[in-house]
């Protein structure tokens, strides 16, 4: 069973800026190649920090006004959010020691 969120506009407060842990916001699309690539990373490390960090996925194609509002032109794009503001971001396809460091130390 995946441990990753998808998240909506209907849900992004409740999910994101509520949380009251870190959370991971993989920003992506079924077609972006470079998304596939780390998506396999996203869920392992949503299954090694369970209770630590909330791993959320945002489609952009079904959600293009949640990927406008973080100014999203690229993806995949990785957010960190914490107390419900951005504290980390990344783009494109990175190995999996670098996914987690975007919120390992948080």
């Amino acid at each position: 069973m995946s441990k990753e969120v998808t998240i909506t506009n209907d849900n992004f407060d409740s999910e994101v800026l509520q949380s009251p842990i870190p959370v991971l916001l993989d920003f992506w699309a079924s077609w972006c190649g470079p998304c596939k690539m780390i998506g396999p990373f996203i869920g392992e490390l949503a299954e090694e920090y369970t209770g630590k960090i909330k791993v959320g996925k945002i489609n952009v194609d079904e959600e293009s006004d949640l990927a406008g509002r973080h100014g999203i032109v690229s993806i995949p794009t990785l957010v960190v959010y914490q107390n419900g503001k951005i504290v980390r971001q990344k783009t494109g396809a990175v190995p999996k020691q670098d996914i987690e460091s975007l919120f390992k130390d948080l």
